[in-house]
């Protein structure tokens, strides 16, 4: 009988494991400071972890309805409103998802059909594109502009036509650490009125943004909000990656959509772990203080190493710095990487793989969600390089 690979047809012929998961282990096995998968090295509040203790202890250990929670989602209401001016109602327009990742697959399974086409911005986070893969429709590649990484709008203009369904935003960006402007979303929004094109999202850094600046949610644009997803993180904001649990915000037209398929991949998730950010986020606004948190990380690591042969690209938000090494070296991004985790003990992320084809600019990214120590740590390597 031939291997059933010769008789399967692969839906994602040209995806193999992330380079996050080869960095990662690379770093493992090299005993290397891993700087590369984007995760805090420290822990998260002893008070979220009490919480969830005590939710299993009381009982919370079954299925939660559907789409969450209502007092999570509640809560994510209030807070919605009070930073955006965004109004969801919690029963109908909040979904809490397996994480932003899933929350991601399902808005995009829920209302992409076969031949329709998706704008993604390069360098993009990696799971776009799959799931636009798995629906039979088509990526169309618009890559961000000069050493800031802005998005040309009059470029998305001339590709967008009948076909396009969907356009995916993240801001703060990942990789690059760029924000978009008020001006970028006003420009989006007059850029698709009077089409049928929805806008999907990404906001999973909402609360890490730097020097003063706003986060620009989608949902302070009526305009944009009422045909936009919006996508967020519970493990980014609270340093709970592993418990993977975020949410979505859209319109109740398109939330119908998205709960069918939610329904059915997921139908919901952790009981206790929902039940403990509910109750943590009524009595504290770590949220409210992840700026000063992360920006004096930022500063300490791009601080330690100013003087360094890598030259810094800026970091608005997110917690990525970017390191372009072009005059240290001519090696691609990839061997230049797994060098430097193998001689040097760092593992960083070599940023060619948030592009469709191969875009080399020589350029790392490095994650500064780690504690001062393990950044005062890594600075002396980079320094020494």
């Amino acid at each position: 009988m031939p291997k059933l690979s010769a008789r399967i047809k692969s839906k994602l012929p040209k995806v193999g494991t992330t380079i996050f998961s080869k960095m990662s282990a690379l770093a493992a096995k090299e005993k290397a400071l891993n700087l590369s998968q984007g995760f805090p090295d420290f822990d998260c509040s002893p008070k979220l972890t009490e919480l969830v203790t005590k939710a299993m202890n009381s009982g919370m250990n079954q299925y939660a309805p559907m789409p969450g929670l209502l007092s999570l989602r509640e809560t994510i209401a209030k807070k919605t409103e009070e930073l955006y001016t965004g109004v969801y109602h919690p029963e109908t327009e909040i979904t809490i998802t397996a994480g932003a990742t899933q929350a991601i697959f399902t808005a995009i399974l829920a209302t992409v059909s076969e031949d329709d086409e998706v704008i993604i911005f390069t360098p993009a986070y990696d799971c776009y594109e799959p799931a636009i893969d798995l629906v039979g429709a088509k990526a169309i590649h618009i890559e961000l502009q000069g050493p800031e990484y802005r998005i040309d709008w009059e470029q998305v203009k001339k590709v967008i036509n009948q076909q396009t369904k969907m356009i995916i935003i993240n801001t703060p960006h990942n990789p690059t650490g760029t924000i978009m402007t008020a001006q970028d979303m006003q420009k989006l929004e007059k850029l698709i009125q009077g089409s049928d094109i929805l806008v999907l999202s990404d906001e999973v850094y909402e609360h890490i943004i730097f020097d003063g600046y706003d986060h620009q949610s989608v949902a302070r644009f009526p305009k944009l909000a009422e045909r936009s997803f919006i996508i967020s993180s519970f493990g980014k904001t609270y340093h709970t990656t592993g418990w993977k649990i975020g949410y979505c915000l859209a319109p109740a037209e398109l939330m119908k959509e998205f709960r069918k398929t939610h329904q059915y991949n997921v139908f919901s998730v952790h009981t206790p772990t929902q039940q403990a950010y509910a109750e943590y986020i009524v009595s504290l606004n770590d949220h409210l203080e992840l700026k000063e948190f992360y920006q004096q990380k930022r500063n300490l690591f791009r601080n330690s190493i100013k003087d360094s042969r890598f030259q810094l690209g800026e970091t608005a938000g997110s917690y990525f710095q970017l390191l372009d090494y072009s005059k240290i070296s001519e090696e691609n991004d990839i061997k230049f990487a797994e060098r430097l985790t193998k001689e040097h003990k760092i593992a960083t992320i070599p940023t060619s793989v948030f592009y469709n084809k191969k875009v080399d600019r020589r350029v790392l990214r490095l994650c500064f969600a780690k504690k001062d120590e393990t950044l005062l740590k890594a600075a002396e390597i980079i320094n020494s390089i």
